[in-house]
C-alpha cells in the first residue's frame, strides 16, 4: 500500500473526525474525513470531465485552503503529476515554470490569479479553472470513492520548482518511492513527539507555510496520514490570534518566525518594571548556569522565580498545549533555540532539500542538541565530500530536474546527491549547516568565508534589522548590506560587537543600510524567502563598490 493508498485509507476508516479547518477572522470553517473525500471526489470527476490523463501536468496557484487539500488528493488519485505555485509570485516567473513542465490545466485559487496568469501568458495559454468551477457542491454532496488509480514505485508525483537563488527555478520530480518512504519517517517523529498520545486524541497542529513548498507538503501527507486536525492560517497579519484558537501540540515554521517572537518578548521585558527586568535577567543567567553544571542555590532561586513570573506565562502564551516547535527551511541561531528552551518549549530542528524530498534530518524528541540539526533519518546515508559538502544517498533522493539532464548529472556523484550545503556531524551523528559553498567568499587574501554565520550573529545583535547581506568576495574586506529603518550609531556598535568575537579576516568593516527591505515582488527573495544573493549584488552594485572606494584597510 503506497502512501497515498494509506491517506485515503486513513480517512475512510475514521469518517466522522475533524481533519481540516480554516482560521477566518470572524469563525471557522471544518470538514470532516468524510467530507473531504467527499470534495475530493468531486475534484476528480472534473479532473475527468477537462480530460487530464496519468502523467498530465497541472498547475496548482493558490493560497492554502482546505480546497486546495482537497484538489491536491484529486490530481493524485487520478494519476496526474502536481506541479504547485507560490501564489505571490510574480506572473511572469509562474509563467516560465507552467511552460517549462508543460501543464496541460492550471487550477486557480481565484479570479485575479487567473486574470494576472493569463495576461502574462497571452496567446496559447492551457485551460485555467477557477475554485469555484470544480467545489461547486457543499462539503459533503457528493459520495466518494476512497480508492486511488494504481501508481507504480517509480510513478511522478510532482514537480516542484526550486527557488533559485542563484539561477532559473528547476523542476524537482518527485516519485511514490520517495513519499513512500519521507512520509512514515516523519510520522515516526511526530509519534516519539506525541509519546502515544494520538492513540487517545488527535494531533492538533497548525499551519501557515505554503503547501507548495516541500517541507510543508510533507507535514500535510503526514498529517493526513495520522489521527490528526490540521488548523490552517488564513492571514499571516493575525497569527497571534489564530494560535490561540488552534491549540497546537506542534506547529512548523521558518526561524524568521521565531526570531521575532525572541525579539518581540525581550523588547516587551524592556519595557517593564526595573524589579521584573531583574527577575528575567538573573534567572536567564541562572538558567544558563545550570546548563553548564554551574548553577548554585541562588541561581536556582531566581530561574524558579522566573518561571513562576515570566517564564511560565510567556509559554503559556505561545501555547499552552505546545509540545514542541518545529523548524525549517534554514539554521536557526542557536541563542533563539536555547532561548524557547529556557521557556520550557523545545524547538526541533530539521534538514533538508526539495531534492531530498523536503527531509535528511530530524531532531529525535527526546535527545536533541541545541544549534544542531538532529541525526540522518532511517535509510538515508550521508557523508561530508571536498570543502565539507554534505552529500545525501537514500531512497528520499529525486528522480532528477524536469528537462534537465545535464543539471541533474551535476546534481549527482557517484551515486550521492550534492547538497551543496557546507556542514559537519558530531561524534553522536548530529550534524550542523555551517553555509551554502555556492555563497562563500573568498577574499583577495585568500580567505573563504561563509557569510551565513556572520549574518546571523550581527542579526542577533540588531533585532530590529530586517535582512543582513555580507559581501566582499575578491575584496580585501568584508561589508554588509543592512535592511531597516534603523539608526547608524546602533548598526556599528553592533557590528563592533560581533567583529570582536571573530579573526581578522571575518571582521565586517563597512556597512551600507537601506530603509526598504529586501522582499519577494522586488525579485531580491526567491519564493520560500532566501536572499538571491547574485541579484543583490547586482541590483546594489553601485551602492557597494562606493563601500570599498570609501573604506581602505
Amino acid at each position: 500500500m503506497n502512501f497515498l493508498e494509506k491517506i485515503f485509507g486513513q480517512l475512510a476508516a475514521a469518517p466522522e473526525n475533524l481533519v481540516l479547518r480554516e482560521i477566518h477572522a470572524e469563525s471557522t470553517a471544518s470538514v470532516t474525513a468524510r467530507e473531504l473525500l467527499s470534495m475530493t471526489q468531486q475534484a476528480r470527476a472534473a479532473i475527468r470531465a477537462a480530460g487530464l490523463q496519468p502523467g498530465d501536468r497541472c498547475g496548482l496557484l493558490a493560497p492554502n485552503s482546505i480546497r486546495w487539500v482537497a484538489l491536491d488528493l484529486a490530481l493524485m488519485a487520478e494519476g496526474v503529476v502536481v506541479v504547485p505555485l507560490y501564489a505571490r509570485q510574480a506572473p511572469p516567473e509562474l509563467v516560465s515554470m507552467l511552460r517549462d513542465c508543460g501543464a496541460v490545466m492550471v487550477c486557480c485559487g481565484d479570479q485575479q490569479l487567473r486574470d494576472g496568469l493569463a495576461a502574462s501568458w497571452g496567446e496559447g495559454a492551457p485551460a485555467m479553472r477557477l475554485f469555484s468551477e470544480i467545489f461547486v457542491d457543499p462539503p459533503g454532496g457528493m459520495a466518494f470513492d476512497a480508492i486511488p488509480l494504481p501508481l507504480r514505485n517509480d510513478s511522478l508525483v510532482t514537480i516542484i520548482y526550486t527557488s533559485g537563488t542563484s539561477g532559473e527555478a528547476k523542476g524537482v520530480m518527485l516519485n511514490v518511492g520517495n513519499l513512500d518512504h519521507m512520509v512514515p519517517c516523519t510520522g515516526e517523529r511526530l509519534d516519539q513527539l506525541m509519546e502515544g498520545s494520538t492513540a487517545i486524541t488527535a494531533d492538533e497542529i497548525f499551519h501557515y507555510l505554503p503547501f507548495c513548498f516541500a517541507g510543508s507538503w510533507i507535514l500535510l501527507l503526514t498529517a493526513l496520514s495520522r489521527w490528526s486536525r490540521l488548523s490552517l492560517s488564513m492571514d499571516l497579519n493575525r497569527l497571534a490570534d489564530e494560535l490561540k484558537v488552534a491549540e497546537p501540540n506542534y506547529f512548523l515554521n521558518v526561524p524568521t518566525l521565531l526570531e521575532r517572537i525572541r525579539t518581540g518578548v525581550e523588547a516587551s521585558l524592556a519595557g517593564k518594571p526595573l524589579l521584573i527586568r531583574q527577575v528575567y535577567q538573573r534567572g536567564r543567567a541562572g538558567w544558563e548556569r545550570e546548563q553548564n553544571g554551574q548553577a548554585g542555590l541562588a541561581d536556582q532561586f531566581w530561574r524558579r522565580l522566573a518561571e513562576v513570573l515570566i517564564f511560565g506565562a510567556i509559554r503559556r502564551k505561545i501555547g499552552a498545549g505546545l509540545r514542541a516547535l518545529i523548524c525549517g527551511s534554514a539554521p536557526l541561531a542557536k541563542e533563539t533555540q536555547l532561548f524557547f528552551l529556557m521557556l520550557g518549549i523545545r524547538v526541533l530542528q530539521v534538514y533538508g532539500l526539495t531534492e531530498t524530498t523536503a527531509i535528511c534530518t530530524m531532531d529525535d524528541p527526546r535527545r536533541f542538541r541545541p544549534g544542531r540539526v538532529g541525526p540522518a533519518i532511517r535509510g538515508i546515508e550521508m557523508r561530508l565530500d571536498e570543502g565539507d559538502e554534505i552529500m545525501v544517498r537514500g531512497p528520499n533522493i529525486f528522480t532528477g530536474y524536469w528537462n534537465r539532464p545535464e543539471a541533474t548529472a551535476a546534481a549527482m556523484r557517484d551515486g550521492w546527491f550534492r547538497t551543496g550545503d557546507q556542514g559537519e556531524v558530531d561524534s553522536e551523528g548530529n550534524w550542523s549547516i555551517i553555509g551554502r559553498i555556492k555563497n562563500l567568499l573568498i577574499l583577495n587574501s585568500g580567505h573563504n568565508v561563509a557569510p551565513e554565520p556572520i549574518e546571523e550573529k550581527i542579526l542577533f545583535n540588531l533585532p530590529t534589522a530586517q535582512q543582513c547581506v555580507v559581501v566582499g568576495n575578491d575584496r580585501s574586506f568584508l561589508s554588509a548590506i543592512i535592511t531597516g529603518n534603523l539608526k547608524r550609531d546602533e548598526v556599528s556598535a553592533a557590528i563592533d560587537r560581533v567583529n570582536a568575537t571573530l579573526p581578522h579576516y571575518k571582521r565586517v568593516l563597512a556597512f551600507h543600510q537601506r530603509l526598504e527591505p529586501l522582499t519577494i515582488e522586488s525579485g531580491l527573495l526567491t519564493a520560500n524567502g532566501k536572499i538571491r544573493r547574485d541579484v543583490v549584488a547586482r541590483e546594489l552594485a553601485e551602492e557597494i563598490e562606493e563601500l570599498y572606494r570609501t573604506k581602505k584597510t
